[in-house]
């Protein structure tokens, strides 16, 4: 057995949710939308369950058209089919700005469709500290923390210094020339003074969600020993 089935274009890790806990999740970016719907068919036939990141609206016509129960989020470029059994513990998910949401948006659909209750608190950026304290009960009730932020990315450390619990960080390229992208935002996040916070790649809300429902995992499996 290869674990993995090769349609030539691409080979499908079908066996990764035996070895991960969770099915191979598909970055639609670059895909065409026949090769998108190709490995999205063969995913959906072996787990029942699918997510595609980075889709695009042709690549969703597609694959809806082939799977009705298949849901296209345009903020989120986010295609979910099925889901993954629930998780104990909420996600908050945090922006600095409005502009901030679709990477947001990512992470909370990622973090659903692995089976997380979510919980957004958009819009709470520390130049109105106001607003982001006027939410810190809510906060602090999250099993996990995931703070998404451009510009110097401030909303991270803050976070951190709320609550007792992971804050996973993630820099978007939101801001202006010398945020470099997010790069600045990047740098400031891994430097932060406050501790318990880890910082996934610019613009991957994907990979915050995954962090933040491997940690509802580990702790649902120590609970049931």
């Amino acid at each position: 057995m290869t674990g993995y089935e090769d349609l030539g274009f691409s080979k499908v890790d079908v066996d990764r949710e035996a070895r991960t806990g969770y099915p191979e999740v598909v970055f639609g970016l670059g895909k065409t939308a026949e090769q998108a719907e190709a490995i999205f068919s063969r995913l959906a036939e072996r787990h029942g369950r699918v997510l595609v990141t980075r889709a695009n609206p042709d690549m969703a016509e597609r694959i809806v058209g082939k799977w009705p129960e298949a849901r296209y989020d345009d903020t989120s470029r986010l295609i979910r089919y099925g889901q993954c059994p629930p998780l104990p513990g909420t996600v908050a998910v945090l922006t600095g700005g409005t502009a901030d949401i679709p990477v947001a948006e990512e992470a909370a659909g990622t973090a659903e469709w692995m089976g997380c209750a979510v919980d957004r608190i958009y819009d709470v950026g520390v130049a109105g500290i106001d607003r982001l304290l006027a939410h810190r009960d809510r906060i602090r009730e999250a099993s996990v923390v995931i703070a998404v932020a451009g510009m110097e990315g401030a909303l991270a450390s803050v976070a951190g210094g709320l609550v007792r619990r992971p804050v996973v960080a993630v820099p978007t390229s939101v801001g202006y020339g010398a945020n470099l992208h997010g790069v600045t935002t990047m740098l400031a996040m891994l430097t932060s003074c406050a501790a318990g916070v880890a910082v996934v790649n610019i613009d991957n809300g994907f990979g915050a969600a995954y962090h933040a429902a491997m940690i509802l995992g580990v702790a649902q499996e120590a609970h049931a020993k």
